[in-house]
Formats: structure tokens, sequence, C-alpha cells
């Protein structure tokens, strides 16, 4: 299984009303990107934090794992923002070199952290709901949103394959490794192009079989999966909504002040 799949499912707060977390990751995510404010990016982390990680139950090592991820994307691409090569030196710092310097101003390193906190906060909300909330509890959410029946199918035929796929190119490599199918980067890439080409063949015929085991358990069009409804608790209701008027005040003054 994946591991944020499988976390998931070990989470303390997997039983908490998945509307409930919906509708928070939700929420959060807008405030926190329309805000653009650093306090609220801050407030946002650390609320996803505790929540992930003390409340759920999440080892602390994986959610910091999890995090590096985007972390790394972000900071290669604020490097054209915080780093300038210019004759001029700028106010926040400047390394000569030659005739020029390498310097930066304050407003591009207030700029580069906003926009840094702004998005490690954005990509915790969508941790939280995906490390505390199975996948099909956000698909029957999105069914009681009366999102489209067919999007929805969709989603759940590819969240199948996934694993699917998965285990077939985890056998296949396993099997080309036995042989010494990667001793070299030639043979590595033959094996790897085999490899593509086996697995998309498995998989229209795993697709194909998939579709005759539905047609013979009376298949209508429609997928029809066992749901466990959770009902919200007014205390959990109420902090969300305080919670949000909080982020809601802080985007109000964000841009009256």
């Amino acid at each position: 299984m994946i591991a944020i799949d499988k976390l998931c499912y070990y989470s303390k707060l997997r039983y908490v009303n998945a509307c409930e977390k919906f509708l928070y990751a939700l929420f959060t995510l807008f405030f926190c990107v329309f805000s653009k404010s650093m306090a609220a990016a801050v407030l946002v982390l650390a609320v996803n934090g505790i929540l992930t990680v003390v409340k759920g139950g999440i080892p602390l090592s994986r959610y910091r794992h999890f995090m590096a991820v985007p972390l790394a994307f972000l900071l290669l691409s604020t490097f054209t923002i915080i780093i300038n090569i210019s004759r001029v030196p700028l106010d926040a710092y400047a390394i000569p070199i030659g005739s020029y310097y390498i310097t930066s101003s304050r407003a591009s390193l207030l700029f580069g952290l906003r926009l840094i906190l702004t998005a490690l906060a954005s990509v915790s909300c969508l941790y939280f709901l995906s490390l505390n909330t199975p996948m099909t509890d956000i698909l029957a959410v999105l069914k009681k949103f009366r999102c489209p029946e067919l999007l929805i199918e969709l989603m759940m035929l590819i969240y199948r394959f996934i694993f699917v796929l998965m285990n077939l190119a985890a056998v296949m490599s396993t099997a080309q490794n036995c042989r010494l199918g990667n001793k070299d980067f030639r043979t590595s890439c033959k094996s790897f192009g085999s490899m593509a080409s086996t697995l998309f063949i498995r998989s229209m015929k795993k697709s194909n079989a998939l579709y005759d085991a539905m047609e013979s358990r009376c298949y209508d069009g429609k997928i029809h999966v066992l749901i466990e409804n959770y009902p919200p608790r007014k205390k959990e209701v109420f902090l969300i909504i305080l919670y949000e008027t909080l982020l809601c005040l802080i985007t109000i003054g964000r841009y009256i002040l």
C-alpha cells in the first residue's frame, strides 16, 4: 500500500466525521491562500501539525518527511526571487563577485518567505485530509456534495488501479533483478522499456477482468460501496467554526490594514 493510504487507516482521527474534516481542510486552505498572511500560514501549519501528529497519532518522522518533499521544491523555486545578480547592491544583503553582486532586497526576502509559508500551510491542509481520511470516505463526501457520479467512479477506479499497477510493477522489477536485469545503465534502460510495455498489456487485461467481474455481479453503471457513517460532534463543529472565524478575521485584517 501507499504510505499515506496506510497511515490514514491507523490514524486516531479516522473515525471523526469525514464531512467535518473535508470542510475544515477546504475552508482552511481557502483562507490560507486568500489571506496571503504569514501569521495565518504559521497558525495553519502549527494547528495542522498538532492535529495530525498529536491527535491523529501519525509519527512525527513520517510527517516531517512528507513536508520536506514540497519544501525542497519550494526552496528551489524561490531562489530566483530571493537571489539576484546585479551591479547595484540591494538593502537585504550583497555579496561582491567582481563588478557584480549576489544581492536581494528585504521586500523580495519577505515575499519569498511568505510564499514558502503559504504553500507549506496549504500542503499541510491536504496532508491533514489525506493522512486522516480514507479515500472511500472522501468520495462519499463528494457524493453528498452532488459531485458528478461519473467523476467519482473514475476516481474510485483510478484509485483501485494505482495499487494494481504498483503490485504488478513490483513483481516484474523483482523478477528483473533476479535475472541481473539492472546490472548496468544500458541493461536498466532496456529492462525498464520491457517492463513498461508488459505493464501496459497486463493492465489492459486486468481492466477487462475487472469489468467482467463487475458485469457478473449485476453492474448497472453505478459502483456501490459500503460507507461507515460517524455522526458529527457538537464540540468539534464549534471548535472548527471558531478556528475558521479566527482565520477569517486575520484575512479581513490583512486587507483592511
